[in-house]
């Protein structure tokens, strides 16, 4: 007998892809009547075109947790500490390393570099648009932006410093303890540490691009490829099934088919049905941020195109959605043009932060 969940979970799917084909002949059906000779917007569309697209929401203000709010001081703080090599057991390792700001906020890596100089077992995920996440890391171990911030700092393969040394090296470096004190009453703790980094990453955000100024009601943002490309990412592609929202990202979790031994979700859950899931990605700032998936195993987004056009690879426990749905798409080679010329309107200008002087050096 099917679990009651996993049927639900089949009509939610189901009820969504259907949501998904109507989109596209709602956006098909709101096309503008040809106009006469010396009328010159051809991509003009009605304020209903707009409407009509379930799950596009443009990006909204990024949320602030009441207990840690964006001050000047808190702000200042995160970006010294977040470009500071001295957070990693050898002083050679900061936050930026995997995560440069000129590397759309990760490593140009497939994989990360360890901290004995070996590759890492997963891609450095991008922290552009972490801050609407409901979870962090591929796996979602973590459950805040200040939980995460301090995840890699204690993980022996990439900063390789527990926080109580932490604290006491930072308590060492003169002029830290005039800056956490200006920051938060209760100076350099491990918890302040977090909340500094994650309120500076809260900065990194892609938004207003040309796509939210077309759902804004800016009839002119999007020209007619990139209209046809959101057409089929929100219908005949499915993209829109797990990239919806205002962050393009539903933050649930899936096996898309991608071959690997990573047990992604299940190292987490302990949940069988969970092996090999990873949260989904947002697709802001996406053409800053290759390679692509959880191991970087795809270098282009063409290739993600490929990849997903075929119906992924055959992981034997891909996604229930993919096996129903988008086993093979096959799109043509002109809606795989239109799609990526989409796609590439999601980059954006990732706002570029750069190291600052830092406390103690000379």
């Amino acid at each position: 007998m099917i679990k009651p969940l996993i049927f639900l979970s089949i009509i939610m799917l189901v009820s969504i892809s259907l949501a998904a084909c109507s989109t596209n002949q709602a956006l098909q059906a709101s096309e503008p009547e040809p106009k006469s000779v010396g009328e010159t917007n051809e991509n003009e569309h009605d304020q209903s075109f707009v409407r009509t697209i379930d799950g596009l929401v443009p990006l909204g203000d990024v949320p602030i947790p009441e207990d840690n709010p964006m001050t000047a001081e808190v702000l200042e703080l995160g970006q010294m500490l977040f470009f500071d090599p001295r957070l990693s057991g050898n002083d050679q390792v900061s936050c930026a390393t995997c995560h440069d700001p000129e590397l759309g906020y990760g490593d140009g890596r497939a994989t990360f570099e360890t901290y004995t100089g070996e590759d890492g077992p997963r891609n450095s995920q991008t922290i552009i648009n972490s801050a609407y996440y409901t979870s962090f890391f591929w796996d979602g171990r973590a459950a805040t932006l200040e939980e995460q911030a301090l995840g890699p700092i204690q993980d022996p393969h990439e900063m390789n410093l527990p926080l109580d040394e932490l604290i006491e090296k930072l308590k060492g470096i003169e002029g830290y303890e005039a800056l956490f004190l200006a920051a938060f009453e209760d100076g350099i703790t491990e918890e302040n540490v977090g909340k500094a980094l994650a309120a500076f990453q809260r900065q990194i955000v892609v938004k207003d691009t040309r796509y939210d100024q077309f759902l804004q009601g800016d009839k002119e943002a999007l020209n007619s490829q990139e209209i046809r490309g959101l057409e089929l990412f929100s219908g005949d592609a499915f993209c829109i099934t797990c990239h919806n929202g205002e962050n393009l990202s539903d933050n649930e979790f899936y096996n898309i088919g991608l071959n690997s031994d990573d047990e992604g979700r299940y190292a987490v859950t302990g949940d069988e049905d969970d092996l090999g899931r990873f949260r989904t990605p947002s697709l802001y700032g996406i053409t800053h941020t290759a390679p692509y998936m959880h191991n970087g195993s795809i270098e282009t987004l063409e290739e993600v195109i490929e990849f997903y056009n075929r119906g992924g690879d055959g992981h034997p426990n891909t996604s229930i959605f993919m096996n129903m749905f988008m086993s093979n798409i096959n799109l043509t080679e002109e809606e795989k043009a239109d799609l990526l010329a989409f796609l590439k309107v999601l980059g954006g200008e990732p706002p570029i932060f750069t190291e600052p002087d830092l406390p103690g050096s000379e």
